[in-house]
Protein backbone atom coordinates (compact mmCIF):
# COMPACT_ATOMS: atom_id res chain seq x y z
CA UNK A 1 0.00 0.00 0.00
CA UNK A 2 0.97 3.41 -0.67
CA UNK A 3 0.72 6.87 0.47
CA UNK A 4 2.44 10.31 0.10
CA UNK A 5 3.77 11.43 3.51
CA UNK A 6 7.07 11.77 1.93
CA UNK A 7 9.03 12.26 -1.47
CA UNK A 8 12.44 12.01 0.36
CA UNK A 9 13.22 8.56 -1.77
CA UNK A 10 15.96 8.49 -3.46
CA UNK A 11 13.58 7.32 -6.72
CA UNK A 12 12.31 10.92 -6.78
CA UNK A 13 15.40 12.81 -5.94
CA UNK A 14 15.96 13.63 -9.78
CA UNK A 15 12.81 15.68 -9.30
CA UNK A 16 14.69 17.98 -7.24
CA UNK A 17 16.36 19.15 -10.63
CA UNK A 18 15.68 22.03 -12.31
CA UNK A 19 15.29 20.37 -15.52
CA UNK A 20 13.58 17.65 -13.99
CA UNK A 21 11.15 19.78 -12.80
CA UNK A 22 10.34 21.57 -15.79
CA UNK A 23 10.07 18.19 -17.79
CA UNK A 24 7.34 17.23 -15.36
CA UNK A 25 5.12 20.72 -15.83
CA UNK A 26 5.57 19.73 -19.02
CA UNK A 27 4.07 16.41 -18.93
CA UNK A 28 1.56 17.65 -16.59
CA UNK A 29 0.74 20.69 -18.44
CA UNK A 30 0.36 18.12 -21.55
CA UNK A 31 -1.95 16.07 -20.23
CA UNK A 32 -3.98 18.72 -18.41
CA UNK A 33 -4.33 20.32 -22.20
CA UNK A 34 -5.82 16.61 -23.33
CA UNK A 35 -8.85 17.77 -21.30
CA UNK A 36 -9.59 14.53 -20.98
CA UNK A 37 -8.68 13.28 -17.65
CA UNK A 38 -7.43 10.10 -16.22
CA UNK A 39 -10.34 8.07 -18.00
CA UNK A 40 -8.78 9.34 -21.05
CA UNK A 41 -5.39 7.84 -20.61
CA UNK A 42 -7.58 4.33 -20.00
CA UNK A 43 -9.27 4.84 -22.92
CA UNK A 44 -5.86 5.41 -25.18
CA UNK A 45 -5.21 1.77 -23.91
CA UNK A 46 -2.09 2.72 -21.58
CA UNK A 47 -0.72 -0.47 -19.95
CA UNK A 48 2.40 1.98 -17.96
CA UNK A 49 1.14 4.98 -15.91
CA UNK A 50 3.13 8.17 -16.18
CA UNK A 51 5.36 8.59 -13.88
CA UNK A 52 4.08 11.75 -12.15
CA UNK A 53 1.18 9.21 -11.18
CA UNK A 54 4.32 7.28 -8.81
CA UNK A 55 4.08 7.85 -5.23
CA UNK A 56 6.32 6.95 -2.42
CA UNK A 57 6.29 3.81 -0.52
CA UNK A 58 4.49 5.09 2.97
CA UNK A 59 6.91 3.20 5.98
CA UNK A 60 4.95 5.01 8.69
CA UNK A 61 1.81 3.10 8.71
CA UNK A 62 0.54 -0.34 7.96
CA UNK A 63 -2.94 -1.91 6.90
CA UNK A 64 -4.78 -3.47 9.49
CA UNK A 65 -5.58 -7.47 9.18
CA UNK A 66 -8.43 -7.21 12.35
CA UNK A 67 -11.35 -7.70 10.39
CA UNK A 68 -13.41 -7.67 13.54
CA UNK A 69 -13.09 -3.67 14.11
CA UNK A 70 -14.68 -1.73 11.61
CA UNK A 71 -16.06 1.80 11.41
CA UNK A 72 -19.81 2.26 13.03
CA UNK A 73 -23.02 1.60 11.34
CA UNK A 74 -26.04 3.39 12.99
CA UNK A 75 -29.28 3.30 11.67
CA UNK A 76 -31.41 6.43 12.09
CA UNK A 77 -34.72 4.72 11.71
CA UNK A 78 -36.94 6.34 12.98
CA UNK A 79 -35.20 9.42 13.99
CA UNK A 80 -36.23 10.80 11.12
CA UNK A 81 -39.77 10.36 11.43
CA UNK A 82 -39.94 11.38 15.71
CA UNK A 83 -40.53 7.85 16.12
CA UNK A 84 -38.30 6.29 17.87
CA UNK A 85 -35.80 7.70 21.04
CA UNK A 86 -32.64 9.56 20.00
CA UNK A 87 -30.50 8.79 22.91
CA UNK A 88 -28.93 5.74 21.88
CA UNK A 89 -28.34 6.98 18.51
CA UNK A 90 -26.67 10.46 20.00
CA UNK A 91 -24.39 8.57 22.17
CA UNK A 92 -23.02 6.22 19.18
CA UNK A 93 -22.95 9.17 16.60
CA UNK A 94 -20.65 10.73 19.99
CA UNK A 95 -18.77 7.45 20.07
CA UNK A 96 -17.92 7.53 16.57
CA UNK A 97 -16.99 11.09 16.07
CA UNK A 98 -14.26 10.97 19.18
CA UNK A 99 -12.79 7.51 18.46
CA UNK A 100 -13.31 7.37 14.47
CA UNK A 101 -14.28 10.22 13.21
CA UNK A 102 -16.22 8.36 10.55
CA UNK A 103 -19.66 5.95 10.87
CA UNK A 104 -22.13 4.83 8.32
CA UNK A 105 -25.51 5.62 8.58
CA UNK A 106 -28.53 3.48 7.41
CA UNK A 107 -32.44 4.08 7.24
CA UNK A 108 -31.38 7.60 6.58
CA UNK A 109 -34.34 8.49 4.70
CA UNK A 110 -33.13 9.35 0.91
CA UNK A 111 -34.53 6.67 -1.80
CA UNK A 112 -32.85 4.24 -2.67
CA UNK A 113 -33.63 5.56 -6.03
CA UNK A 114 -32.14 8.84 -5.27
CA UNK A 115 -28.86 7.46 -4.35
CA UNK A 116 -28.56 4.99 -7.79
CA UNK A 117 -29.37 7.63 -9.91
CA UNK A 118 -26.97 10.08 -8.64
CA UNK A 119 -24.22 7.10 -8.95
CA UNK A 120 -25.81 6.99 -12.69
CA UNK A 121 -25.41 10.63 -13.31
CA UNK A 122 -21.86 10.69 -12.10
CA UNK A 123 -21.04 7.42 -14.53
CA UNK A 124 -23.13 8.85 -17.30
CA UNK A 125 -21.27 11.88 -17.70
CA UNK A 126 -17.87 10.51 -17.96
CA UNK A 127 -18.88 8.17 -20.17
CA UNK A 128 -19.82 10.97 -22.53
CA UNK A 129 -17.54 11.69 -25.44
CA UNK A 130 -14.82 14.35 -24.71
CA UNK A 131 -15.31 16.53 -26.84
CA UNK A 132 -18.77 16.99 -24.51
CA UNK A 133 -16.87 16.76 -21.51
CA UNK A 134 -14.40 19.66 -22.75
CA UNK A 135 -16.56 22.33 -22.30
CA UNK A 136 -16.68 21.99 -18.43
CA UNK A 137 -13.40 21.24 -18.18
CA UNK A 138 -11.58 24.50 -16.50
CA UNK A 139 -9.11 25.39 -13.80
CA UNK A 140 -11.18 28.34 -12.73
CA UNK A 141 -12.85 27.51 -9.55
CA UNK A 142 -15.40 30.42 -10.27
CA UNK A 143 -17.14 28.62 -12.46
CA UNK A 144 -20.28 26.88 -11.60
CA UNK A 145 -19.68 23.44 -12.98
CA UNK A 146 -15.90 22.47 -12.37
CA UNK A 147 -14.55 19.23 -14.28
CA UNK A 148 -10.39 18.56 -14.17
CA UNK A 149 -8.46 15.62 -13.29
CA UNK A 150 -6.67 16.92 -9.62
CA UNK A 151 -7.48 19.97 -8.48
CA UNK A 152 -3.79 20.52 -7.00
CA UNK A 153 -2.55 19.19 -10.20
CA UNK A 154 0.55 21.25 -10.95
CA UNK A 155 1.81 21.73 -6.89
CA UNK A 156 1.01 18.15 -5.40
CA UNK A 157 4.49 16.20 -5.41
CA UNK A 158 2.45 12.91 -6.71
CA UNK A 159 -0.61 12.82 -8.92
CA UNK A 160 -4.43 10.68 -8.06
CA UNK A 161 -5.46 8.73 -10.15
CA UNK A 162 -8.80 10.12 -10.52
CA UNK A 163 -10.96 12.45 -12.00
CA UNK A 164 -13.44 14.57 -10.40
CA UNK A 165 -16.28 17.86 -11.05
CA UNK A 166 -17.29 20.04 -8.73
CA UNK A 167 -20.20 22.24 -7.95
CA UNK A 168 -21.79 24.97 -5.26
CA UNK A 169 -25.37 23.82 -4.17
CA UNK A 170 -25.94 26.19 -1.62
CA UNK A 171 -26.42 28.81 -0.11
CA UNK A 172 -26.36 30.01 -3.75
CA UNK A 173 -28.17 27.28 -5.91
CA UNK A 174 -26.76 27.06 -9.68
CA UNK A 175 -28.67 27.76 -12.66
CA UNK A 176 -29.75 24.55 -14.06
CA UNK A 177 -28.74 25.77 -17.58
CA UNK A 178 -25.18 25.64 -16.06
CA UNK A 179 -24.91 22.48 -15.31
CA UNK A 180 -24.58 19.23 -17.40
CA UNK A 181 -27.81 18.07 -19.06
CA UNK A 182 -26.96 14.06 -18.53
CA UNK A 183 -26.60 14.35 -14.24
CA UNK A 184 -28.68 17.84 -14.05
CA UNK A 185 -31.89 16.55 -12.47
CA UNK A 186 -30.97 14.38 -10.27
CA UNK A 187 -27.51 16.39 -8.81
CA UNK A 188 -30.55 19.04 -7.97
CA UNK A 189 -32.76 16.44 -6.87
CA UNK A 190 -29.77 14.49 -4.58
CA UNK A 191 -28.60 17.84 -3.02
CA UNK A 192 -31.79 19.04 -1.87
CA UNK A 193 -31.85 15.34 -0.01
CA UNK A 194 -28.22 15.59 1.29
CA UNK A 195 -29.14 19.48 2.71
CA UNK A 196 -31.80 18.08 4.72
CA UNK A 197 -30.30 14.83 5.91
CA UNK A 198 -27.51 17.28 6.71
CA UNK A 199 -30.23 19.46 9.23
CA UNK A 200 -30.69 15.83 10.65
CA UNK A 201 -27.51 14.91 11.08
CA UNK A 202 -25.83 18.66 12.52
CA UNK A 203 -29.03 18.30 15.43
CA UNK A 204 -27.51 14.25 16.47
CA UNK A 205 -24.01 16.14 16.70
CA UNK A 206 -25.00 18.68 18.28
CA UNK A 207 -27.05 16.89 21.39
CA UNK A 208 -23.63 14.62 20.86
CA UNK A 209 -21.71 17.85 22.13
CA UNK A 210 -24.43 18.55 24.97
CA UNK A 211 -25.71 21.88 23.14
CA UNK A 212 -28.98 22.79 21.30
CA UNK A 213 -30.40 20.12 18.74
CA UNK A 214 -30.30 23.56 16.18
CA UNK A 215 -26.51 24.93 17.71
CA UNK A 216 -24.28 23.55 14.81
CA UNK A 217 -27.36 24.73 12.30
CA UNK A 218 -27.88 28.30 13.91
CA UNK A 219 -23.85 29.02 14.13
CA UNK A 220 -23.87 28.45 9.91
CA UNK A 221 -23.05 24.64 10.21
CA UNK A 222 -25.68 23.68 7.37
CA UNK A 223 -25.14 27.13 5.58
CA UNK A 224 -22.91 25.91 2.22
CA UNK A 225 -22.79 22.81 0.31
CA UNK A 226 -20.33 21.88 -2.20
CA UNK A 227 -20.88 18.37 -4.12
CA UNK A 228 -17.96 16.63 -5.79
CA UNK A 229 -18.38 13.63 -8.07
CA UNK A 230 -15.05 11.11 -8.21
CA UNK A 231 -14.67 8.84 -11.03
CA UNK A 232 -11.62 6.05 -10.45
CA UNK A 233 -10.68 4.69 -13.80
CA UNK A 234 -9.06 0.98 -13.72
CA UNK A 235 -5.59 1.43 -13.13
CA UNK A 236 -3.59 -0.82 -14.91
CA UNK A 237 -0.50 -0.87 -12.13
CA UNK A 238 -2.46 0.44 -9.46
CA UNK A 239 1.09 -0.67 -6.61
CA UNK A 240 2.23 2.57 -8.32
CA UNK A 241 -0.26 4.87 -7.25
CA UNK A 242 -3.57 6.49 -5.24
CA UNK A 243 -6.48 6.99 -5.82
CA UNK A 244 -6.78 9.95 -3.06
CA UNK A 245 -3.53 10.38 -1.08
CA UNK A 246 -3.70 10.82 2.71
CA UNK A 247 -6.11 13.83 3.70
CA UNK A 248 -9.02 15.40 5.77
CA UNK A 249 -11.41 17.41 4.96
CA UNK A 250 -11.45 21.02 5.10
CA UNK A 251 -15.10 21.22 6.03
CA UNK A 252 -17.81 20.76 8.81
CA UNK A 253 -19.23 17.28 7.82
CA UNK A 254 -18.93 15.35 4.61
CA UNK A 255 -21.56 12.93 3.57
CA UNK A 256 -20.25 10.26 0.69
CA UNK A 257 -21.96 8.11 -0.88
CA UNK A 258 -19.79 5.36 -2.46
CA UNK A 259 -20.39 2.84 -4.93
CA UNK A 260 -21.57 -1.36 -4.22
CA UNK A 261 -19.03 -2.34 -6.20
CA UNK A 262 -15.60 -1.16 -5.84
CA UNK A 263 -13.98 -0.85 -2.25
CA UNK A 264 -10.61 1.06 -1.23
CA UNK A 265 -11.49 3.97 1.00
CA UNK A 266 -9.89 3.66 4.52
CA UNK A 267 -9.27 5.88 7.49
CA UNK A 268 -6.52 6.05 9.59
CA UNK A 269 -6.50 5.64 12.87
CA UNK A 270 -3.87 4.21 15.33
CA UNK A 271 -1.28 4.60 12.80
CA UNK A 272 -3.30 2.00 10.58
CA UNK A 273 -5.74 1.80 8.03
CA UNK A 274 -9.00 0.39 8.34
CA UNK A 275 -10.92 -0.10 4.95
CA UNK A 276 -14.81 1.36 4.94
CA UNK A 277 -16.26 -1.30 2.88
CA UNK A 278 -19.71 0.06 0.45
CA UNK A 279 -22.61 -0.99 2.10
CA UNK A 280 -25.90 -1.06 0.19
CA UNK A 281 -28.07 2.20 0.50
CA UNK A 282 -25.62 3.57 3.09
CA UNK A 283 -23.88 7.20 2.94
CA UNK A 284 -20.27 7.51 4.69
CA UNK A 285 -20.33 10.25 7.20
CA UNK A 286 -17.20 11.73 8.34
CA UNK A 287 -16.08 14.64 10.81
CA UNK A 288 -14.54 17.82 8.59
CA UNK A 289 -11.13 20.06 10.38
CA UNK A 290 -13.44 22.66 10.67
CA UNK A 291 -15.97 20.77 13.48
CA UNK A 292 -12.47 19.17 14.77
CA UNK A 293 -11.03 22.95 15.39
CA UNK A 294 -14.76 24.31 16.79
CA UNK A 295 -15.18 21.11 19.09
CA UNK A 296 -11.48 21.72 20.14
CA UNK A 297 -10.13 18.29 19.24
CA UNK A 298 -13.62 16.75 21.11
CA UNK A 299 -14.48 15.27 17.68
CA UNK A 300 -12.12 14.09 15.15
CA UNK A 301 -10.99 15.05 11.69
CA UNK A 302 -9.40 11.67 11.17
CA UNK A 303 -7.05 11.26 7.94
CA UNK A 304 -8.16 8.72 4.96
CA UNK A 305 -7.54 7.59 1.62
CA UNK A 306 -8.63 6.12 -1.54
CA UNK A 307 -6.85 2.92 -3.03
CA UNK A 308 -6.21 2.74 -6.96
CA UNK A 309 -7.37 -0.69 -7.99
CA UNK A 310 -7.29 -2.64 -11.17
CA UNK A 311 -10.95 -3.25 -11.11
CA UNK A 312 -13.36 -0.03 -11.80
CA UNK A 313 -14.14 2.60 -12.60
CA UNK A 314 -15.38 3.25 -8.85
CA UNK A 315 -17.64 5.95 -8.38
CA UNK A 316 -18.48 8.41 -5.44
CA UNK A 317 -20.22 11.61 -4.75
CA UNK A 318 -18.76 13.79 -1.77
CA UNK A 319 -20.80 15.96 -0.15
CA UNK A 320 -19.11 18.86 1.73
CA UNK A 321 -20.99 20.83 4.00
CA UNK A 322 -19.10 24.15 4.24
CA UNK A 323 -19.22 27.67 1.98
CA UNK A 324 -15.64 26.57 1.14
CA UNK A 325 -14.35 29.81 -0.70
CA UNK A 326 -17.32 32.02 -0.55
CA UNK A 327 -16.26 35.77 0.81
CA UNK A 328 -17.37 35.37 4.54
CA UNK A 329 -16.99 37.74 7.46
CA UNK A 330 -18.13 35.25 9.28
CA UNK A 331 -15.26 33.70 12.02
CA UNK A 332 -15.26 30.10 13.24
CA UNK A 333 -13.03 29.15 16.85
CA UNK A 334 -13.73 26.64 19.49
CA UNK A 335 -17.30 26.79 20.70
CA UNK A 336 -17.24 28.66 23.74
CA UNK A 337 -19.64 26.48 25.76
CA UNK A 338 -17.67 23.52 25.45
CA UNK A 339 -14.62 25.46 26.97
CA UNK A 340 -12.99 25.53 30.74
CA UNK A 341 -10.23 25.79 32.87
CA UNK A 342 -8.91 22.27 31.63
CA UNK A 343 -10.14 22.48 28.50
CA UNK A 344 -8.87 26.21 27.17
CA UNK A 345 -8.72 27.06 23.09
CA UNK A 346 -6.08 25.14 20.85
CA UNK A 347 -7.14 26.90 17.58
CA UNK A 348 -7.05 30.12 16.00
CA UNK A 349 -10.24 32.12 14.92
CA UNK A 350 -10.40 31.64 11.09
CA UNK A 351 -12.91 32.30 8.54
CA UNK A 352 -13.72 29.49 6.63
CA UNK A 353 -12.94 31.38 3.26
CA UNK A 354 -8.92 31.70 4.58
CA UNK A 355 -9.19 28.14 5.69
CA UNK A 356 -9.73 26.58 2.09
CA UNK A 357 -7.27 29.11 0.24
CA UNK A 358 -4.88 27.67 2.75
CA UNK A 359 -5.82 24.45 2.35
CA UNK A 360 -6.39 24.56 -1.53
CA UNK A 361 -2.94 26.75 -2.08
CA UNK A 362 -1.14 23.57 -0.42
CA UNK A 363 -2.82 20.69 -2.11
CA UNK A 364 -3.18 17.50 -1.08
CA UNK A 365 0.71 16.82 0.11
CA UNK A 366 0.02 14.28 3.26
CA UNK A 367 -0.17 17.23 5.82
CA UNK A 368 -2.90 18.31 7.60
CA UNK A 369 -4.45 22.04 6.84
CA UNK A 370 -5.29 22.00 10.54
CA UNK A 371 -2.12 21.76 12.05
CA UNK A 372 -1.32 25.13 11.16
CA UNK A 373 -4.30 26.94 12.78
CA UNK A 374 -2.72 25.70 16.39
CA UNK A 375 -2.31 28.16 19.11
Amino acid sequence: MVTTTSTNSDEFATQTTPKAKSDRQSELKAFDDTKAGVKGLVDSGITEIPTFFHHPSDQSSSVSEDTQVSIPVIDLKGIINGERTREDVIKKVREASELWGFFQIVNHGIPIRVLEEMKDGVRCFYKQEDEIKKEYYTRDISEPFVYNSNFDLYITPCVNWRDTFTCFMAPHPPNPQDLPLVCRDILLEYSNEIMKLGIVLFELLSEALGLDPNYLSNIGCAEGLFVLGHYYPPCPQPELTMGTTKHSDNDFITLLLQDDLNGGLQVLKDNKWFDIPPVSGALVINIGDILQLITNDKFKSNEHRVLASKNGPRISVASFFSTNMLPTSKVFGPIKELLSENNSPKYKEITLRDYNIFSFNKGLDGIKALDHFKL
